[in-house]
This record gives structure tokens, sequence and C-alpha cells, in this order.
């Protein structure tokens, strides 16, 4: 088989087929205590029910997810990771003029570039530590029928003011565009119920939210995410635009049974809070540009290559170089554990070397 390039981080398995053994990986950015104990068991316990069809509608798991939301069941569509929803809004909604910003998450691109829907890119500036400006309202434009923004930005880390996303989901109202809101790393923030725009659902019809387990409960090979709308036509139109099943039974039960790890949860939650300060300190005494991230994750420059060096020292780093707005010495790096951040810290001292 010929080698292929990844869009995304997390490739473990092209490491092990060229060195062989596990890497340490802070190229994804998934929380590094492992799958809850909670969760393997209900993985475990449901595979013995996998000769039934999963229930197409997540039942069960929309009338938990709706506890733990504050929502109306009615409000939320399951999906097969977060990807899966956002090629679902695409297919349902059928935009002729997209919006993105870039640097952002690169499946917003590959789900309209699938559709075939030009794409206008909102270019954030370095100087302003790619945070959104006044002008990203400008660009919303009647043409435009859908707005793509992630919140805290892949791969910066780094969000916009509530207020002003509440001003563009009404220039997107205005102007009659569908906003997708990423809210999948919103739970590693310090404060993530005062940031999302959950509340903001009832009013804003053209307003839909994503979520995840991926990030914060290590599911991200369990593929489960969940979006949210008060567009109830809208989540029925994404459901009929995918396959009937979705997400299988042991993803249900996982997404079930991590609702019940609120241990957990404040376990990853107080080591990131902990941990990202010392990573980027410890990366700027390096002399390196790092960029004040909020979530799990650090976005950098490094004047020397970094990848191939901490490859081949057991490390997998996020190369950002094909995010569109970046370009080559820009790198993301996961928050990790102390140990395993003092390695990459090690290791990134021995390239700069």
């Amino acid at each position: 088989m010929t080698d292929r390039q990844l869009v995304h981080g997390g490739d473990w398995a092209g490491y092990q087929a060229e060195y062989g053994g596990q890497p340490l990986d802070f190229s994804a950015n998934v929380s590094p205590l492992g799958v809850p104990e909670g969760v393997a068991r209900a993985i475990a316990q449901t595979a013995r029910e996998a000769d039934r069809y999963p229930d197409p509608l997540c039942r069960s798991l929309v009338g938990k997810l709706a506890a733990r939301e504050g929502v109306p069941s009615e409000f939320i569509l399951c999906g097969n990771g977060a990807a899966d929803l956002i090629f679902r809004a695409v297919l349902a909604r059928k935009p002729k003029l997209a919006l993105v910003t870039a640097p952002t998450f690169a499946e917003y691109e590959a789900a309209l570039a699938a559709w075939g829907c030009p794409v206008r890119r909102h270019l954030l500036r370095e100087g302003q530590d790619f945070r959104l400006g006044e002008d990203f309202l400008r660009a919303i434009t009647p043409e435009v029928d859908m707005v793509f923004l992630c919140e805290p930005n892949n791969p910066t880390g780094l969000t916009s003011p509530r207020d002003f996303l509440l001003r563009i989901a009404r220039r997107c109202r205005d102007c009659g565009a569908l906003l997708v809101v990423d809210e999948c790393f919103g739970d590693f923030l310090a404060d993530p119920g005062a940031h999302t725009l959950k509340a903001a659902l009832p009013e804003f019809s053209n307003l839909l939210l994503l979520k995840a387990f991926t990030k914060l409960y290590a599911m991200a090979g369990v593929r489960l995410g969940y979006a949210l709308c008060g567009d109830e036509a809208l989540l029925e139109e994404m459901r009929r635009a995918g396959q009937p099943w979705a997400v299988s039974s042991l993803a249900q039960a996982a997404g079930e049974a991590a609702l019940e790890e609120e241990g957990y949860v404040a376990r990853v939650r107080g080591l990131v809070q902990k941990e990202r300060p010392w990573l980027r300190a410890q990366l700027e005494a390096l002399g390196l540009r790092v960029l004040p991230g909020e979530a799990n994750y650090l976005l950098f420059r490094c004047p020397a290559p970094l990848v191939q060096p901490l490859r081949r020292r057991g490390i997998l780093l996020r190369d950002c170089g094909n995010y569109q707005g970046l370009g080559p010495g820009w790198y993301r790096t996961a928050v990790r554990t102390h140990e395993e951040n003092a390695r990459l810290i090690q290791a990134v001292q021995e390239a700069l070397l």
C-alpha cells in the first residue's frame, strides 16, 4: 500500500507499521487518562447484544443528553462523531456559498467540497493571535447561506467573546445563513457554561451546535457525537442525509455510561487546567511563540523541524503546515500528564540543539 498523507493527527497505526510498538501521541487532543472504566464496561456488556440492530433514534441516549444539556430531546441528533454531523448538515442544507475561517478544522471544507459548495475563507491574522474580529461580521453577506465556526478554535485553542458570537448569530439570521458552531472542545474551558450557546437555541433556529464524546472521555475510537438545534426540521433532514444506523449499540451504551463519569471529568479538567500553563511556559522558555490556548492543546511556532526528530524519539506531534492560513513551522501539541509533558519538552530541547 502506498503511503497516504493524512489530514489529521493521531496516526498511531502508521507509526506502528514503521517502528513497531506504540508512540506517545501528542498529535491527537484527547484525554490522557484513557477510556473511563465505566465506559469500557458498558461496551463489553453491550457486545453480547450486538446481534440486534441499534436504535436508529438513540432514544435512551438522547433522553440522558437532554437532561445533561438542559434542552428538549427534540433538539438533539446523535451521529458517528462530530465529523459525521458536519457532513450531514451540509448535505441537508445544500449550501450554495459557505464561509469558514482559516486556520480551522479541515472537515468543514471537506464536507463542503464533497457537496461541491464554493467556500469563502476568512483569514485570521497572526498579529491578532488568529482571533475573530469585526471584519468577520462584514464577511457574512446575503449570498452566504452557511457559516462554520469552531469555539474554541482548532488548532489555536482560542475562543471569541460570547456576546460577539451572538452578534454573529443575528447577522447570520438576517442573511438567512445557518451558523454551525463546533463546541467539541468547550468542556475544557475554565467555565464551559459561560461560553456555550445552548441557551440561545430557542432564539436562533439558524444555530446548530456540535459536540462529541471524543475528546473529554478519550472515546475517539468509539465515534460518537451529537448536534443541538432548535430547528427540528433541519435535524430530521440531517438524520435522513446519512445511513440509518450511524450510531452503533456499543457507542450508544458508551455514551450513556460516559455521562455518569463525573469524577473522571473533574480529574481530566483539573489536569488540563494545571498542565496547560506549565507546558506553555516551558515551550516559551525554549524561545518559541505559543498562543494562549484555552483548551487541551497549544499551537506554537518553531523555526526548526520537529515532526521527524520527535517521531524518532517515539513522540507524535501535529504538524500544522497543512492548515489553511498557517504554514511550515506551526505545530499543535496536546496537553497530557505532567510526566508525558516533561518528556515532550525534553525531546523538543534535543531537537533544537
